[in-house]
């Protein structure tokens, strides 16, 4: 093997790992919305039922999910089409194929990593693969012996 092969077996976990940073810094959008932490002045004041609040919501709630990777599927999914929402929303009528321009890019890496996410899975270290692990032993003490 040479020192620039990246062993195949690490794939997972960092699956796993870069669900776990990702999530972090997604929930951190929803704390700061909600919950003043960290503070951010503008979007200290965020009302609970405007669009931005409503989102902010999902990224409180989706945040944590992903973060424990429960329903990381489903929850992926519905935030990547989140962020997309968000980036035609918030950001492309400035500059609609400048991310950078626009402000939008944690927008559009947020939508493709979950996307990945609502595809791959959540990786070995995650509530979905403890129960995956639990529902296949169960279902193994059930089978018949032959």
């Amino acid at each position: 093997m040479s020192a620039l092969a990246f062993p195949a077996n690490l794939a997972p976990r960092l699956l796993s790992v870069v669900r776990i940073v990702s999530a972090y810094l997604f929930l951190l959008h929803g704390t700061a919305k909600h919950l003043g932490v960290p503070f951010i002045e503008r979007m200290a004041a965020t009302p609970a039922t405007s669009l931005s609040g409503i989102a902010g919501w999902m990224e409180l709630i989706g945040g944590t999910l992903l973060l424990v990777g429960l329903f990381t599927r489903p929850v992926a999914f519905v935030l990547s089409g989140l962020m997309a929402f968000a980036y035609f929303i918030a950001h492309a009528a400035k500059a609609p194929l400048f991310p950078l321009m626009n402000g939008g890019e944690s927008a559009v890496l947020f939508c493709f990593i979950f996307l990945y996410f609502s595809v791959a899975g959540a990786g070995p270290w995650s509530i979905d693969a403890l129960r995956s692990r639990r529902d296949v032993a169960s279902s193994l003490e059930r089978a018949p012996s032959a």
